[in-house]
């Protein structure tokens, strides 16, 4: 038993030895005694592989952790106790952090150890010393969730809400934000440690604020004789649990007069004050409104409460002034001595606002803190809206899963038209204040961001996180894209297109084929009857539509021919006559018929007066022809 013990301590010296080595290495590569910028893994890792090269093989991987593990805080727990976090020698221990993250990164040590030593310098120093500390792990965040985050996940979420729960929210709301900010980037988007999945209202957030007092509630005999010397703008709404009997009479005798409406009343701030403040309690706990008492209380102060907004002159704050006046009270550290420190508190932000009846009234008057009450009534609005029918029948169309997230309540029609007016009303208040648009532009999407949060939630949570992309796709992909893309090529003669190919002077012979007689002058009178030959060949094969369509073409080509007939050789009608085509009155004659012609031609004068005779006949006849094929064509 004793042997084994002594080897432990003896391996345990081993790589305590090695680790000093290690941090002597890392005083030499870094001069600075801050802590930046970190150490320079490249120079570390060959010392950093062999750490566990003198211990004995017979030790396993767990083994071997445990004494890295207790070398490390041995060195770690000398320092701290030794050593104050703003001394310069200090730097040894943000030195001694990042050796163990690179021995958790390349499996020299377990990945947590470096989290469980930040962890606990953090509880051992005070709220300064935190920053520092978290000067550390926001420089290092990247590294740190690098690799094995999973393992570190929850090291890291414990010590941030133990830090959470020491720091004051009204003092250190900075520090505060810098601890979410760091659980926001180191955790993935989609990680549930961070999400309310059973929707629980922070119920014990509670608001004190000060009770009418027993000697003013024994002294309401006297709000008869004192109420017209009291502020001008007060009413009779004085909330039940402070009305007196005396009060009770008042309001009976004022019943008879004219009575304004909710939405009208401007209460005096005494009055306003109890009405003001227990809205509170609505805010941080919704639910309450399901029971129909609370909701028409609610709504009465919500009325009261933006009718008193609307009346009260607000004071705008500016940021220089509000610097002078905090002076370097709400600086830190050395920046504050120097004088070179940002006021961080200048966008006037306060997460609780004091209760004291006597700041009440500068309260009213100041936009921030209207701004924080209207906000906190969208966000109940909003809340009451996600429970209308309409709303419900939108829900079930999605996959609810997390039925924690459903309520039985559902807002009736006339508390739907109150909230949606209200909202209206709420939003052009807003807006009417200086940078009115700017700011109600950043609620609503907020707002609108947290309804998405809200539907994740319904649905549990499902994971944000795509798978990568396979390889087939990916190829697909950049096969869709280049078609896509690619140029289209033109077709030589693209559908329904004109011919051109005339331009062309070897083919059809350019611009030679538009100065062609055939363009611009008839057909001949023996083209014309080559072509009433032809047609008069293909109407022996027609049928129906198409024989009417052959004889109207005949006809009009003969109309045609006669007409050029009777302008050029008038002697040439004489030969039609009935049973006769014209291609045997107009085609040329054979050799044989122009002999027999030439010998029978008669030469004295009788035969001349006989001609002149027949030319005039025939020119009737031709009239007559042409007049019958108008006719026809017609």
């Amino acid at each position: 038993m004793a042997a084994t013990t002594v080897a432990e301590v003896e391996s345990v010296a081993i790589i305590k030895a090695k680790l000093q080595a290690l941090l002597e290495l890392a005083r030499a590569l870094k001069s600075e005694e801050s802590v930046e910028p970190p150490l320079p893994t490249s120079k570390l890792l060959p010392e950093v592989d062999i750490l566990h090269d003198d211990l004995s093989d017979a030790y396993d991987q767990n083994y071997r952790f445990a004494v890295v593990e207790a070398a490390a805080r041995d060195i770690f727990y000398s320092y701290i106790n030794d050593t104050e976090i703003n001394d310069p020698s200090f730097t040894a221990v943000w030195n001694l952090l990042d050796i163990l993250l690179l021995c958790g990164d390349r499996g020299q040590c377990t990945p947590e150890l470096v989290c469980w030593l930040i962890e606990e310098l953090l509880d051992s120093q005070t709220t300064s010393g935190c920053r520092t500390v978290f000067d550390y792990l926001e420089s290092r965040r990247a590294r740190l969730a690098a690799k094995d985050f999973h393992k570190k996940n929850l090291v890291f979420l414990r010590s941030c809400n133990e830090l959470l729960r020491r720091l004051s929210r009204a003092e250190d709301a900075i520090f505060c934000g810098r601890v979410f900010f760091f659980l926001f980037q180191t955790f993935p988007l989609g990680d549930k440690s961070s999400v309310n999945l059973r929707g629980e209202f922070h119920t014990e957030n509670l608001t004190t604020f000060e009770t009418p007092s027993t000697e003013t509630d024994k002294a309401g005999d006297q709000m008869e004789v004192d109420a017209p010397h009291g502020d001008d703008t007060s009413k009779e709404a004085v909330p039940p649990s402070s009305l007196s009997k005396a009060g009770a009479k008042t309001t009976s005798k004022n019943q008879k007069k004219d009575k304004k409406t909710a939405d009208e009343e401007v209460l005096s701030q005494s009055e306003l004050y109890p009405i003001f403040w227990r809205l509170q309690q609505d805010f941080c706990e919704p639910t309450r409104l399901f029971a129909p008492d609370n909701f028409q209380v609610f709504k009465k102060s919500l009325a009261c409460t933006i009718t008193k907004f609307k009346k009260t002159n607000v004071v705008p704050q500016s940021k220089g002034a509000e610097g002078e006046k905090r002076g370097m009270k709400r600086k830190i550290g050395n920046e504050a001595a120097n004088g070179e420190a940002k006021d961080h508190f200048a966008d006037n932000y306060n997460p609780k606002y004091l209760t004291s009846s006597d700041l009440f009234d500068l309260e009213l008057s100041d936009i921030a803190f209207q701004r924080h009450i209207l906000v906190q009534a969208l966000i109940l609005i909003d809340f009451l809206l996600s429970l209308t029918d309409k709303a419900k029948q939108k829900l079930a169309s999605l996959d609810v899963t997390n039925k924690s997230m459903l309520y039985a309540f559902t807002l009736g029609e006339e508390d739907t038209k109150w909230a949606t007016s209200t909202r209206s009303t709420i939003i052009s208040y807003i807006q009417s204040i200086a940078d009115g648009r700017f700011y109600c532009r950043m609620v609503e999407t907020v707002l609108a961001r947290d309804k998405n949060w809200v539907r994740w939630k319904v649905e549990s949570c499902p994971s944000i996180v795509r798978d990568p992309v396979s390889t087939e796709e990916e190829l697909a992909a950049r096969k869709g894209a280049s078609d896509a893309t690619r140029p289209k090529r033109i077709p030589v003669r693209p559908n329904n297109a004109m011919d051109f190919s005339f331009f062309e002077e070897g083919g059809a012979g350019g611009l030679a084929a538009l100065k062609k007689a055939s363009r611009y002058t008839g057909p001949s009178v023996e083209e014309l009857v080559v072509g009433i030959d032809a047609d008069d060949l293909d109407l022996e094969f027609a049928e129906g539509n198409e024989a009417e369509g052959l004889m109207n073409a005949m006809s009009n080509k003969k109309w045609r021919a006669l007409r050029q007939t009777r302008a050029k050789r008038l002697s040439m009608l004489e030969k039609v006559e009935p049973g006769r085509t014209l291609k045997e009155i107009f085609m040329p004659p054979t050799r044989e018929m122009a002999e027999m012609g030439q010998n029978t031609g008669e030469s004295n004068d009788e035969g001349l007066e006989v001609n002149e005779q027949k030319d005039a006949n025939a020119e009737d006849v031709a009239t007559a022809a042409a007049t019958d094929s108008e006719a026809m064509v017609t």
